[in-house]
Protein backbone atom coordinates (compact mmCIF):
# COMPACT_ATOMS: atom_id res chain seq x y z
CA UNK A 1 0.00 0.00 0.00
CA UNK A 2 1.48 3.67 -1.18
CA UNK A 3 2.26 6.02 1.66
CA UNK A 4 0.01 9.04 1.79
CA UNK A 5 1.72 12.24 1.16
CA UNK A 6 2.33 15.04 3.83
CA UNK A 7 -0.64 16.78 2.09
CA UNK A 8 -2.69 13.91 1.39
CA UNK A 9 -2.49 13.47 4.98
CA UNK A 10 -3.00 17.09 5.67
CA UNK A 11 -6.32 17.15 3.10
CA UNK A 12 -7.66 13.65 5.10
CA UNK A 13 -7.35 15.37 8.79
CA UNK A 14 -4.74 13.25 10.00
CA UNK A 15 -1.22 14.48 11.14
CA UNK A 16 1.22 15.72 8.62
CA UNK A 17 4.76 17.79 8.91
CA UNK A 18 4.17 21.23 7.62
CA UNK A 19 7.16 21.91 6.06
CA UNK A 20 6.36 19.49 3.29
CA UNK A 21 7.58 20.82 -0.19
CA UNK A 22 4.22 20.03 -1.95
CA UNK A 23 2.29 22.32 1.12
CA UNK A 24 5.00 24.73 1.29
CA UNK A 25 3.76 25.47 -2.18
CA UNK A 26 0.22 25.52 -1.36
CA UNK A 27 1.17 28.28 1.31
CA UNK A 28 3.00 29.97 -0.89
CA UNK A 29 0.56 30.53 -3.27
CA UNK A 30 -1.48 31.57 -0.81
CA UNK A 31 0.84 34.20 0.55
CA UNK A 32 1.38 35.79 -3.06
CA UNK A 33 -2.50 36.25 -3.38
CA UNK A 34 -3.12 37.79 0.30
CA UNK A 35 -0.57 40.07 -0.22
CA UNK A 36 -2.14 41.24 -3.50
CA UNK A 37 -5.30 41.28 -1.65
CA UNK A 38 -3.71 43.65 0.77
CA UNK A 39 -1.87 45.69 -1.28
CA UNK A 40 -4.68 46.33 -3.59
CA UNK A 41 -6.70 49.35 -3.82
CA UNK A 42 -9.34 48.67 -1.03
CA UNK A 43 -11.91 50.72 -3.31
CA UNK A 44 -11.26 48.40 -6.05
CA UNK A 45 -14.38 45.51 -4.71
CA UNK A 46 -14.16 43.71 -8.26
CA UNK A 47 -10.62 43.20 -8.19
CA UNK A 48 -10.91 42.22 -4.38
CA UNK A 49 -13.85 39.52 -5.16
CA UNK A 50 -12.06 38.27 -7.84
CA UNK A 51 -9.27 37.53 -5.94
CA UNK A 52 -10.60 36.15 -3.12
CA UNK A 53 -12.79 33.91 -5.48
CA UNK A 54 -9.21 32.53 -6.70
CA UNK A 55 -7.76 32.38 -3.65
CA UNK A 56 -10.73 30.81 -1.74
CA UNK A 57 -13.00 27.29 -2.31
CA UNK A 58 -16.06 29.34 -2.69
CA UNK A 59 -16.64 33.16 -2.61
CA UNK A 60 -20.36 33.91 -2.26
CA UNK A 61 -21.89 36.71 -4.54
CA UNK A 62 -22.65 39.75 -2.86
CA UNK A 63 -19.57 38.86 -0.19
CA UNK A 64 -17.10 41.22 0.84
CA UNK A 65 -13.66 40.69 3.11
CA UNK A 66 -11.85 44.02 4.27
CA UNK A 67 -8.18 43.64 3.87
CA UNK A 68 -5.93 42.77 5.59
CA UNK A 69 -7.02 38.94 4.96
CA UNK A 70 -4.71 36.32 6.21
CA UNK A 71 -4.99 32.45 5.86
CA UNK A 72 -2.67 29.75 5.47
CA UNK A 73 -3.59 28.23 1.87
CA UNK A 74 -7.25 29.67 0.82
CA UNK A 75 -8.57 26.27 -0.95
CA UNK A 76 -9.84 25.16 2.23
CA UNK A 77 -12.33 27.87 3.03
CA UNK A 78 -15.59 28.79 1.76
CA UNK A 79 -17.26 31.85 2.42
CA UNK A 80 -20.45 32.42 1.44
CA UNK A 81 -22.92 34.53 0.03
CA UNK A 82 -23.75 38.16 1.13
CA UNK A 83 -20.87 37.64 3.93
CA UNK A 84 -19.32 40.09 5.12
CA UNK A 85 -15.62 40.10 7.22
CA UNK A 86 -14.45 43.41 9.10
CA UNK A 87 -10.78 44.15 8.84
CA UNK A 88 -8.04 41.20 10.11
CA UNK A 89 -9.40 38.32 9.43
CA UNK A 90 -7.42 35.72 10.38
CA UNK A 91 -8.41 32.20 8.72
CA UNK A 92 -5.38 29.30 9.43
CA UNK A 93 -7.40 26.76 7.31
CA UNK A 94 -5.30 23.67 7.86
CA UNK A 95 -8.29 21.86 7.95
CA UNK A 96 -11.77 23.23 5.96
CA UNK A 97 -13.67 26.40 7.44
CA UNK A 98 -16.64 26.78 6.22
CA UNK A 99 -19.08 29.97 6.35
CA UNK A 100 -22.05 30.18 5.29
CA UNK A 101 -24.78 33.03 4.13
CA UNK A 102 -25.20 36.33 5.66
CA UNK A 103 -22.57 35.96 8.05
CA UNK A 104 -21.25 39.23 9.62
CA UNK A 105 -17.55 38.78 11.01
CA UNK A 106 -15.89 41.57 13.24
CA UNK A 107 -12.58 42.87 13.00
CA UNK A 108 -9.65 40.85 14.08
CA UNK A 109 -11.76 37.37 14.48
CA UNK A 110 -9.33 34.86 14.17
CA UNK A 111 -10.65 30.74 12.73
CA UNK A 112 -8.40 28.28 13.69
CA UNK A 113 -8.62 24.75 12.83
CA UNK A 114 -4.51 23.79 13.67
CA UNK A 115 -4.08 21.99 16.09
CA UNK A 116 -0.53 20.69 17.50
CA UNK A 117 0.38 17.51 19.86
CA UNK A 118 1.13 17.83 23.30
CA UNK A 119 3.58 15.34 23.19
CA UNK A 120 7.14 17.64 22.82
CA UNK A 121 8.93 15.04 20.69
CA UNK A 122 6.31 15.22 18.74
CA UNK A 123 6.17 19.01 18.56
CA UNK A 124 9.81 19.29 18.13
CA UNK A 125 9.57 17.08 14.84
CA UNK A 126 7.37 19.57 13.79
CA UNK A 127 4.31 17.35 13.70
CA UNK A 128 0.55 18.98 13.46
CA UNK A 129 -2.93 18.53 12.61
CA UNK A 130 -6.22 20.24 12.34
CA UNK A 131 -10.37 20.24 12.88
CA UNK A 132 -12.39 21.92 10.48
CA UNK A 133 -14.85 24.94 11.63
CA UNK A 134 -18.35 25.57 10.14
CA UNK A 135 -19.95 28.95 10.69
CA UNK A 136 -23.61 28.69 10.30
CA UNK A 137 -25.73 31.23 7.95
CA UNK A 138 -26.50 34.89 9.71
CA UNK A 139 -24.21 34.26 12.21
CA UNK A 140 -22.46 37.68 13.99
CA UNK A 141 -19.21 36.90 15.01
CA UNK A 142 -18.27 40.49 17.16
CA UNK A 143 -14.60 41.80 17.11
CA UNK A 144 -12.10 39.61 18.16
CA UNK A 145 -13.48 36.81 18.55
CA UNK A 146 -11.41 33.20 18.20
CA UNK A 147 -12.71 30.31 17.15
CA UNK A 148 -10.93 26.62 18.24
CA UNK A 149 -10.27 24.02 15.92
CA UNK A 150 -13.63 21.68 15.07
CA UNK A 151 -16.00 24.24 16.36
CA UNK A 152 -19.26 24.13 14.39
CA UNK A 153 -21.48 27.34 15.13
CA UNK A 154 -25.49 26.83 14.80
CA UNK A 155 -27.49 29.12 12.37
CA UNK A 156 -28.47 32.92 13.58
CA UNK A 157 -26.23 32.22 17.00
CA UNK A 158 -24.22 35.94 17.93
CA UNK A 159 -20.45 35.60 19.76
CA UNK A 160 -19.75 38.76 21.78
CA UNK A 161 -17.00 40.68 21.18
CA UNK A 162 -13.75 39.22 22.67
CA UNK A 163 -15.38 35.62 23.34
CA UNK A 164 -13.07 32.48 22.75
CA UNK A 165 -15.13 29.67 21.65
CA UNK A 166 -13.85 25.89 22.52
CA UNK A 167 -16.84 23.94 22.15
CA UNK A 168 -19.40 23.97 19.36
CA UNK A 169 -22.88 26.33 19.83
CA UNK A 170 -26.05 25.71 19.30
CA UNK A 171 -28.28 27.66 16.37
CA UNK A 172 -30.25 31.40 18.32
CA UNK A 173 -28.59 31.75 21.07
CA UNK A 174 -26.00 34.29 22.27
CA UNK A 175 -22.67 33.57 23.32
CA UNK A 176 -19.82 35.26 25.33
CA UNK A 177 -16.90 35.10 27.48
CA UNK A 178 -13.51 32.98 27.42
CA UNK A 179 -14.40 30.19 27.01
CA UNK A 180 -17.84 31.32 24.96
CA UNK A 181 -21.07 30.37 27.11
CA UNK A 182 -24.34 30.60 25.91
CA UNK A 183 -26.58 33.58 27.81
CA UNK A 184 -29.48 33.36 26.28
CA UNK A 185 -31.24 32.22 23.45
CA UNK A 186 -32.71 34.05 21.14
Amino acid sequence: MATDSMRERMLLGRPYVADDPEIAADSARAQALTHRINTADPTDKALLSSLYAELLAHFGEGSEIRPPFHCDYGFQTSFGARSFANFGLVVLDVATVKIGDDVQIGPGVQLLTATHPLDPDLRRDKWEAAEPIVIGDNVWLGGGVIVCPGVTIGKDTVVGAGSVVTRDLPAGVVAVGSPARTVREL
